[in-house]
């Protein structure tokens, strides 16, 4: 027979339950209920007992339609008290459970066994068996894991399947308190101050993440606004819809009752929260959409299921454990978001188990679909799934209100967070005002380059202009020094011509005149004797100074000082004379006799 897919709605006088048989029998169909118990049977589909949540009664209000075109049933069924709501009714796993035998039978009996296996094989039978001395042994100690502590032994016999999907080594043999101290030193060696730094200075990313809404945030708006009206003050699942995938997954799971104590009780709610912020840490890193990481993402940052951490002492213990691991492993490393996370779970424990429900049924799948991590199905997320249904709501309010009382700062995180930020920021201001400094230097120098390349500029053009004058100078100069000389040349000639007769004879009667005119010095030597007498008078000197080589040392040395003196002599002032124009005319020397009157050539040249 199969089960039906089916879900229940209510209203203040009737509960109506919607039954989906497609291709069955609608002709035969019979349907049974009384009190709190309803059944259906359509072939091939048979609802063997639904245990409803409160009371039902049949006083002919009843009504049953039948759709072909849907293949549905619907059946309405009157409230035995008018207006009373019923809670639960999402909760499908818990509707599906058997109601307690009630019959005296010893829950263990002694079967008969069959002659078969109890006759003895007639076949020989060696009797000498190998025998080995009784060494009394004490099974090693097992500590519990799992939902409620329930578990213990899987990780022995799956230690090589279970190696990626939980951090400790070796469970079943290490204690509860020996796990903390494992974890929070596995931790503290994965912190990355850099990668920390890094996310909280660039947060880009992480404020577009930021800005991600789930489903819940419009659940929780709606349930806000209308928290004034009675009737809907608990009516939680109103805002919540399951769709027909969940729904086949709650119809799948086996009930169940869990015996716990207090300090197990106490363990499962607050696992149940540890679960929960590693899952709204995943919607709101990948927008609500899975991939392959959703499933490490959700374990990693749960000890819960990563470490199998059952010490938890409190609320506060939950929230630092995973602000802790979402600062050293997964991609994004911002404390933005461990308070994101813890605001997203108190919305949905507001909302009540129906949200709850919702998310560990979304957290069951997602390890379904996940190979290695499809074991924390069996060992939690499975009897999480079945245990929130019969969970009572006011205990889970309370759970959300002590949740929403724990405060969680940087301070907690034990990683010196604040410290690091401040240091961090110092750094910064620091590179900020050598960058500052830096660029004003830059400016400086490109002042003080442009103000040289100006002053070069200026310094060229003045020497090119300096170069200019002082090549005119230089022209000016050479032309008057070549006028000078050739002024000078021509009175050395005439100083060494021989115009001087050692015998007496009349001197050269030749005439200097230098006329100053127009700012220039011409000089000019005139001679008023002919051409050819000339030549012959100088011819007659060089016989004469010829003569003169042959004279005593004596004679010579008075004709140098002789000449020496007529070389400097002593200006006087008649010897000038101004004519009309203004201008200054040598007079012409005259003669004296002298019988020693010579011109001497240089020593060098008697040498």
């Amino acid at each position: 027979m199969i089960t039906p897919a089916f879900e229940l709605s209510q209203d203040p006088d009737f509960l109506t339950v919607k039954i989906r048989v497609p291709y069955a029998k609608a002709s035969e169909f019979d349907i049974y209920f009384e009190g709190e118990d309803f059944k259906f049977y359509a072939k091939p589909y048979f609802l063997r007992q639904l245990t409803l949540p409160g009371r039902v009664v049949e006083d002919g209000r009843e009504k049953a339609s039948y759709n072909a075109d849907e293949g549905t049933f619907t059946i309405q069924l009157p409230k035995e008290v008018p207006g009373q709501y019923f809670e639960g009714l999402d909760m499908l796993t818990s509707l599906l459970a058997p109601k307690k035998s009630r019959s005296a039978k010893p829950l263990v009996e002694e079967m008969a066994v069959s002659a078969e296996l109890s006759e003895e094989n007639e076949e020989e039978f060696d009797w000498e068996m190998e025998q080995v001395p009784y060494e009394e042994s004490t099974p090693p100690l097992q500590h519990p894991y799992g939902f409620g502590n329930l578990r213990s032994g899987v990780f022995q016999r799956l230690q090589d399947e279970l190696s990626d999907v939980i951090d400790i080594k070796d469970p079943d043999q290490t204690p509860a308190e020996e796990r903390r101290r494992k974890r929070l030193a596995a931790e503290a060696a994965k912190f990355e101050p850099d990668h920390y730094l890094a996310d909280f200075f660039e947060d880009e990313a992480i404020k577009h993440l930021l800005k991600y809404k789930p489903w819940w945030i419009d659940a929780h708006k709606k349930m806000t606004a209308l928290q004034g009206e009675s009737h809907q003050e608990h009516d939680s699942p109103a805002f919540v819809v399951f769709s027909e995938e969940e729904r086949e997954q709650m119809r799948k799971f086996t009930n169940k009752s869990y015996l716990l104590d207090k300090r197990s009780r106490r363990h499962v709610y607050l696992g149940l929260i540890d679960i929960l912020l590693a899952y709204c840490y995943e919607i709101c890193v990948n927008e609500g959409d899975k991939n392959v990481e959703s499933s490490w993402n959700i374990r990693k940052l749960s000890a819960t299921l990563c470490w199998l951490e059952v010490s938890f002492s409190s609320i506060h213990d939950v929230l630092v454990s995973f602000g802790r691991r979402v600062l050293c492993y997964p991609l994004y490393r911002h404390f933005g978001l461990v308070t994101r996370a813890f605001n997203d779970t108190v919305m949905i424990l507001q909302l009540g188990k129906a949200a709850v429900l919702k998310c560990l049924l979304d957290i069951h799948k997602i390890f379904m679909e996940s190979d290695p991590a499809y074991i924390l199905n069996d060992l939690f997320i499975t009897d999480y799934c079945i245990w929130i249904q019969r969970v009572k709501s006011k205990k889970l309010a309370a759970l959300c209100e002590s949740l929403q009382k724990t405060t969680l700062s940087k301070s907690h995180m034990g990683l010196e967070l604040e410290e690091l930020e401040a240091a961090a920021v110092l750094v910064q201001e620091e590179e900020k005002a050598l960058k500052a400094a830096g660029t004003v230097s830059k400016q400086q120098l490109l002042c003080s380059e442009s103000e040289t390349s100006d002053s070069e500029e200026s310094s060229s053009t003045s020497s090119s202009e300096t170069e200019g004058s002082d090549s005119d100078e230089q022209e000016s100069s050479t032309s008057e020094d070549g006028e000078i000389n050739s002024f000078q040349g021509t009175l050395q000639e005439e100083r060494t011509a021989p115009l001087i007769d050692c015998n007496g004879l009349r001197q050269g009667t030749d005439t200097w005149a230098m006329e100053v005119g127009d700012g220039k010095s011409k000089v000019s030597l005139q001679s008023p004797a002919p051409p050819g007498k000339l030549v012959e008078e100088l011819e007659m000197q060089m016989h004469s100074a010829m003569r003169l080589l042959e004279q005593p040392e004596g004679l010579a040395t008075a004709g140098c000082i002789s000449q020496e003196q007529e070389e400097n002599p002593v200006p006087k002032p008649d010897r000038f004379s101004e004519d009309a124009a203004g201008k200054r005319n040598f007079l012409e020397v005259s003669p004296k006799p002298n019988p020693l009157l010579f011109l001497c050539s240089t020593n060098e040249d008697e040498e």
